[in-house]
Parts: structure tokens; C-alpha cells; sequence
């Protein structure tokens, strides 16, 4: 089977697997050709934000090529352990399919901190905003969708309001979109 999956800035991580975030580098292995459109990707698990990182190298096998190695570096004690894992999870599968091995970078745990703060830019706050679906007024959608197609608070200011002192309007509606997805649960304690 050569199943092509495009990968865009959402990756889900089952909460079996939340301990391998920890270790700062992990790598996970998906049955099919897996393609990356972004190098940065925000991890998923239990219905929540759990960090953001960075695709370091994707590396693709026939399951018959996967080793011993392959699998300790994914958290298995040896090659069959992890493909009974892929049996588990992707079902009926064959040593001729192929498996995508990505390899990451965590580069923010997510979750609540002593400050309030979350460790998310606002560009990333807005990203999450829209993909969630936050109750915002169109108004706010828009702001929210011109920052992330702009990049940056200063760039979307000069774009909506030409003006840079229109900053305070896209950090207000950063702020509500924000408590929005705390109070959804999608940003949650780490």
C-alpha cells in the first residue's frame, strides 16, 4: 500500500505517548508516505494543544526495512513490539507497505504558566483560534486571519488599520481568542 497523506501544522499524538515530549527530540512512525507542508507543527493529544515543534527529517521504509533501532528510538523495546503497535492502531497491514518516520523537535510545551501566559505567539494563538472555531464576531475573525497571513501584529496593524497603533485591536482580539481556547479546553496545563 503507498498511501500519500499531506501532513499540515497539526500532528495528534496519543496520550500514551505524551511522556516521549519530554526527552525534547522524539520521532514517530505513521503507516503510508507521509509530506509535510510545514516544518513547524502543533502536537495534539487528548483533545488539547500540547506543544509545538519542529519536523527535523522524515525518513520513509517498507515495514520489512524497520530495525531494532528504528523502534528504540520510537520508544519500543524491538521491531516487533513496534509493529504490533502499527497492527494495533492502522489494522491489517503488510511488511511490503510503507511507514513514514518523522523525527521532531519540541520547541514549546504548551499549557498554562505561573504568569497566565502560554508560551504561544500571537500568530500561533490565531492559527488555533480559527482552526477551533472560537465564538468571535467576523470582525475579529478577519483580524485574526489577516495576522496570520501577515505574520506578524505590526504587519496586520498596518494592513486593517494603516496604522501601527491599530496593534492594540489585534492584541485585544488575541487576548479574547485566548481565553477562548482555555475555556474550551483546547490550551490546558502541561
Amino acid at each position: 500500500m503507498r498511501r500519500v497523506v499531506y501532513l499540515g501544522r497539526h500532528l495528534m499524538l496519543r496520550s500514551k505517548y505524551l511522556d516521549k515530549l519530554g526527552n525534547g527530540r522524539f520521532t514517530t512512525i505513521r503507516l503510508g508516505i507521509i509530506r509535510p507542508k510545514y516544518r513547524e507543527v502543533f502536537i495534539h493529544s487528548g483533545g488539547m494543544v500540547v506543544a509545538k515543534a519542529r519536523i527535523v527529517n522524515v525518513l520513509y521504509k517498507r515495514i520489512s526495512e524497520l530495525t531494532d533501532e528504528d523502534a528504540v528510538i520510537d520508544g519500543f523495546t524491538s521491531r516487533e513490539a513496534l509493529i504490533d503497535e502499527l497492527k494495533k492502531i492502522y489494522g491489517d497491514i503488510s511488511s511490503n507497505d510503507w511507514v513514514t518516520i518523522l523525527t521532531l523537535d519540541v520547541t514549546k510545551a504548551i499549557g498554562r504558566r505561573d504568569d497566565g501566559s502560554v508560551g504561544l505567539s500571537p500568530v500561533d494563538i490565531a492559527r488555533l483560534a480559527l482552526r477551533y472555531n472560537v465564538p468571535l464576531s467576523d470582525e475579529e475573525r478577519r483580524v485574526l486571519q489577516e495576522l496570520v497571513n501577515e505574520g506578524s501584529v505590526r504587519k496586520a496593524a498596518i494592513k486593517l488599520f494603516n496604522s501601527i497603533k491599530g496593534r492594540f485591536v489585534i492584541r485585544r482580539v488575541v487576548r479574547k481568542a485566548l481565553k477562548h481556547l482555555i475555556r474550551m479546553g483546547v490550551i490546558t496545563g502541561y
